[in-house]
């Protein structure tokens, strides 16, 4: 039996002990909130890391000048792109990752210190590299070394005084022609490389009437006798382009997307025909015809078993000897009109392959990972057709058939 009289535990003492633990932890805690406070206060706590060996080049990427804001002249430009290069084709053999990477930047961003940020930063790995340095000096010894050409380009015809009349005045139809590109399904650029054909032989066969009038004004020279406007489209040519897309069973057919692209608005074919190519102030229905005759004879030439697609210069020669010429073979070649451009001789097709792959004027009319878009079946609707046939302006143009008249006929007294 428990024993009535051992000692039992006082209540009162645990209570009390348990009260003392709890305000002995909350001093502790504020405390240690205190300290902490204090600590951060006085900085204890902060890491003052390290400075990396490589800040002043670091910070002289950082400040790298803008080239194109810089007050430099297009060929001391060009001397710093083309060191860049340079660099671009060591990295290219030692670094082909960063190279592509740089590459890459490069196609896709406008700004050259975007580009030039990359290859200082990427240099900073290269010092330990002795087979890369010494490529590197090997380059540029070989670049130094070079005496430079007098001319500022390898095509002839691209340093000339009619290159550069030309080009603004294809910018200024720029919009027109990529809006053609896009109803036709062709890249705008083969577009152009027709038209810069076409317009080069028009201003040697006319130089001083473009120099002293189209020129200074910047527009392009338009066609109103036996070829009709900008590209010199022949009659006969624009009524085989409207018949082909028309004929699912032609060789040339484009297919649904393309049948209405060209529907009259009139009964008056022949003058309304007309009208569209010889226009002075809109081109645009020169352009579709142009497209329209690269997308029919690709195809023609595809459906034959021989794919043209990726050659510019057949295109660009049988756009211009015509839909008679096409006969679809596995050995086609450059050719077509020969046109004199101070002292050289070209071919027709020759002049549209240097423009298509010059890199000229590349920002306004890209290279398409595809040069031609198919059919995807869908057919325009009237609205679509409408906005098309509203690119005709009212403005006088030559009589139709004056051409053909003699010259007692064109008298007036």
């Amino acid at each position: 039996m428990q024993n009535p009289k051992a000692k039992q535990p006082v209540k009162g003492s645990v209570g009390r002990r348990i009260f003392n633990i709890v305000v002995y932890a909350f001093a502790l805690a504020g405390f240690g909130i205190i300290a902490a406070w204090a600590i951060f206060k006085l900085g204890l706590t902060n890491n003052k890391g390290a400075v990396d060996s490589n800040y002043r080049y670091l910070m002289s990427v950082a400040e790298m000048e803008d080239l194109e804001d810089a007050d430099l002249t297009p060929q001391q430009r060009n001397a710093i792109w083309l060191e860049q290069y340079l660099k671009l084709a060591a990295f290219g053999k030692y670094y082909p990752e960063n190279a592509h990477l740089i590459l890459e930047a490069a196609e896709q961003s406008d700004n050259p210190l975007v580009v030039d940020r990359m290859i200082a930063a990427a240099s900073l790995y290269t010092d330990s590299s002795d087979a890369y340095n010494a490529f590197l000096a090997q380059l540029k010894k070989v670049y130094d070394s070079r005496k430079p050409q007098q001319s500022p380009t390898v095509i002839p015809w691209m340093a000339t005084t009619e290159w550069e009349m030309l080009k603004p005045s294809i910018m200024k139809d720029s919009a027109l022609l990529v809006e053609a590109g896009r109803l036709t399904g062709v890249e705008p650029r083969l577009i152009v490389a027709c038209l810069v054909g076409e317009q080069i032989r028009l201003f040697n066969s006319n130089r001083e009437m473009v120099k002293k009038y189209l020129g200074p004004v910047k527009m392009l020279s338009v066609q109103s006798q036996f070829s009709y406007g900008v590209n010199g489209i022949k009659e006969h040519t624009a009524r085989a382009v409207e018949e082909h897309l028309k004929d699912s069973t032609s060789e040339f057919y484009m297919g649904k997307r393309y049948e209405n692209l060209l529907d009259f608005k009139t009964d008056n074919h022949e003058m309304e025909r007309y009208n569209r190519l010889v226009d002075y102030r809109n081109h645009l229905y020169s352009y579709i015809y142009t497209g329209c005759i690269l997308h029919q004879t690709m195809l023609q030439w595809k459906r034959a078993g021989f794919d043209i697609s990726d050659r510019p210069d057949i295109l660009c020669t049988l756009f211009n000897v015509g839909f008679s010429q096409s006969h679809p073979h596995g050995a086609p070649r450059c050719g077509g009109s020969h046109i004199s451009v101070d002292g050289h001789l070209y071919t027709f097709g020759a002049i549209g392959f240097d423009f298509y792959y010059s890199g000229d004027l590349a920002s306004a009319f890209p290279y398409w990972k595809k040069r031609f878009v198919e059919d995807d079946g869908k057919a325009l609707t009237a609205e679509e057709i409408e906005q098309i046939q509203n690119n005709v302006s009212n403005c006088s143009r030559p009589e139709k058939g004056l051409e053909y008249k003699t010259d007692s006929e064109t008298l007036t007294w």
